[in-house]
């Protein structure tokens, strides 16, 4: 019961600041291009990779 008064408090903590973190990088526009990282992974040229079979 005595590791209760700890660790609630601190798991408050925690809860807290990945709160602020995640507010931050919404307000900061960590997210506001997605889309590019996705397509270039699509659109990558292969062509001159040789493969050995």
């Amino acid at each position: 019961m005595d590791a209760l008064f700890l660790l609630l408090p601190i798991s408050l903590l925690f809860v807290l600041g990945i709160g602020v973190a995640f507010w931050w990088a919404i307000f900061a526009g960590q997210f506001d291009d997605t889309r590019d990282a996705a397509n270039a992974i699509l659109e990558d040229d292969d062509r001159g990779c040789s493969r050995a079979d």
